[in-house]
């Protein structure tokens, strides 16, 4: 072996089965289908020894100049319905949600912020900042990286 591992990206239908299985197994861990190792071991139909031999060796690979993560600071109107509003535009267009911040209002504005990647996204950040700024109840709405 190797004294210095390196990551390998290979095609998928190169991969032996039983680490298709491995990473199965691992997203059935992780997505709560599985209530334990030995569980998701058996459900991706390899043996527990198999699992454990692989999982920490092989993980999916994610193409981080595709599925970048941009975080959004809004000003939220304090009234019912208005985060929904906000999540409806979000998941109308594609944003995968990672995480929301929605701050305790004061004099009836709530700060908010939210983190999603666009990997999905169907349209580019001008388009939505522009569909979330037109959402009633959104007071303010920038992405963190831009500049004031």
């Amino acid at each position: 072996m190797n004294e210095h591992p390196e990551k390998i990206v290979v095609d998928s239908d190169l991969i032996p089965e039983v680490l298709l299985k491995v990473i199965e197994a691992k997203k059935l861990l992780s997505q709560g289908k599985a209530k334990n190792s030995s569980e998701a071991a058996r459900m991706a139909g390899i043996s527990r020894s198999a699992f454990y031999k692989y999982k920490d060796g092989v993980s999916v690979y994610s193409d981080e100049s595709r599925d970048k993560i941009v975080n959004y600071y809004m000003t939220l109107i304090d009234k019912p319905g208005i985060l929904s509003n906000v999540l409806t535009v979000l998941s109308k267009y594609g944003a995968n949600i990672l995480t929301l911040n929605l701050n305790i209002p004061i004099d009836g504005a709530a700060p908010c912020t939210i983190s999603f990647t666009t990997g999905n996204l169907k349209c580019d950040g001008h388009t939505l900042r522009e569909a979330l700024r037109a959402t009633e109840g959104v007071i303010t709405c920038r992405n963190l990286k831009e500049r004031k």
